[in-house]
Order: C-alpha cells, then structure tokens, then sequence
C-alpha cells in the first residue's frame, strides 16, 4: 500500500497496528511494527519478502524528512510524488537490512503498469486483468538501491524479476555487479513472471543469463501462488530447460554429456534453490 493512497493507507496502517498489538504514531513505531511482523514471519518459517514495485523507488531522504513525511500522511494530509518515493525508498531498504540480518531473501518484481482501463476497474476494481507491460527505465534506480545496501554490506540474497523482456540484458548484466562471491549466485536473474511465464519469455530469461552469466548457478522456477493449478509451470520450466539445452549439445555448444547436462537441470532445478534458501 503506496502512502500516497492517502485514506486507504492509513487504514492500512491501522491493521498493521492491530496485528502488531501496538499503536502507530510516528515513524519509529511503523519502522517498529512492520519489525515485529518481519520477526513473526521468521518464526512461522518465512524465509523471502516479495516486493511488487512499478519502479524501484530511488530518492535518499533523511531521518527528520521521513519523520515529517509519515507525519503528514498520518495526519490525512497529501503528500507530494517526491515524499512517497523517499518513503517507500527508506521502507524497501529497511526491509531488506532486515531481510540481510535474518539470511532471507529479497524479491523484487518489477514492472507492472497497473490498472490502465479505468471504465474496468471502476466496474471491477484491481487486480481483474487490467495491468499491463510498463516502459520504465530501470537501470539506474535499481543500481542505486543495491549500492546502498552492499556498500554498508547489508546486500541480502536478492532475486530480480522484469516483467518487459527489453530488461533483460540490463537485470542479466546488473546481477554481475553485485555478486561478491560470498554466497554462490547470491544476486539471481529471476525466471520469466507474469507476461513473460511462457514458452518464448522463459526461452529469453534462460538465454540472457546464459550469455551474460552463470546459468549453473539459477534457482530456477519459483513462485508465489497458492494454487495447485501454479505447480506444472515447474515441469513446464523443466522442459523448457531440457530442450534448450538438448539443441545446445546437439550444436555443439555445450557437451553432449547425458551425465553432465543431467546433473546441471538437476542443479537449476532443485539443489541449487534448497541450498540458496536454506530450507
């Protein structure tokens, strides 16, 4: 829930109160609230948060100026598109040193041009099959929030996902900048999502981190779905995986090592994701 939604978030935030059993006045007791929740997830067995963003926020702010900012929502004042970004800048980057503390993983989805027919979604509301591809430039936000996470060496484990397939060398070639080394594919090229969950998007996710990293390394196919119709999207990825890599041998561009090429869908597939995560 974006702060600029006025109302709305302000419920929001009063639900947030309720489940943290705790009053929400200032922006250290929402800073201390959305914790408390982080710290219950862990505790039931969470392990990842999954970020939904048109954009990555990108738009430093100090202390005082989030103070005043989450003051004058609270207060049912409108904030300006600078103050929402600051805020939900300082909220992403929070999370995620918490994300670091904690070994979690940080998901950003990317994208998403939401809502686009109004007469649909007055008749419908959100979420009913009117989002769309967006058009953004996401390089240099992106490559700015994870530089202020890594340069204090609070970078978590970090999957990012596009929705436009034009970002993909840009997402394929930003995950090389932050991987240190210290966890193997710590910083992942996450498998094609929503429009891109298809034969032909998951044929040019694959490829764009073949060629510009290291495939070997990919947790493969996830999801956050709770229906059971969401799980044949794993087997679908698996062909997927398999064919291309059986044309690739077939070409001579990878050996033609049953062995070998069994043992690296076998990686994408499972061990990599149950090492990466630690389940």
């Amino acid at each position: 829930m974006a702060i600029a939604d006025g109302p709305a978030w302000n419920e929001w935030v009063d639900r947030l109160a309720a489940r943290a059993g705790t009053s929400i006045r200032d922006w250290a007791d929402f800073l201390s609230a959305l914790k408390q929740r982080h710290d219950f997830f862990h505790e039931c067995g969470g392990r990842l948060s999954d970020h939904g963003l048109t954009i990555c926020p990108a738009r430093p702010a100090t202390e005082a100026q989030l103070k005043a900012v989450f003051a004058k929502a609270r207060a049912g004042d409108s904030v300006t598109a600078e103050e929402a970004e600051q805020f939900a800048a300082a909220v992403l980057l929070e999370v995620a040193r918490w994300n670091h503390a904690r070994e979690w993983t940080w998901q950003l989805h990317l994208g998403a041009l939401r809502n686009v027919n109004s007469r649909q979604f007055a008749r419908l509301g959100r979420d009913t099959g009117f989002d769309v591809i967006g058009d953004w430039n996401h390089a240099e936000r992106l490559a700015w929030a994870l530089d202020q996470l890594d340069g204090a060496n609070q970078l978590p484990r970090t999957i990012l996902y596009n929705l436009n397939p034009k970002e993909n060398y840009v997402f394929g070639a930003m995950i090389g900048s932050f991987n240190d080394g210290s966890i193997p594919g710590k910083i992942q090229f996450g498998s094609g999502w929503w429009f891109l969950d298809q034969k032909e998007g998951m044929e040019w996710q694959i490829n764009a981190l073949s060629h510009l990293g290291l495939l070997s390394r990919f947790v493969g196919m996830l999801t956050d779905s709770r229906s059971f119709l969401s799980y044949p999207r794993h087997e679908y990825f698996r062909r997927i995986l398999c064919n291309l890599l059986g044309r690739d041998a077939e070409a001579g561009l990878v050996p033609n090592d049953f062995a070998r090429l069994s043992d690296y869908v076998e990686r994408i597939c499972y061990r990599n994701a149950r090492e990466y995560f630690g389940f």
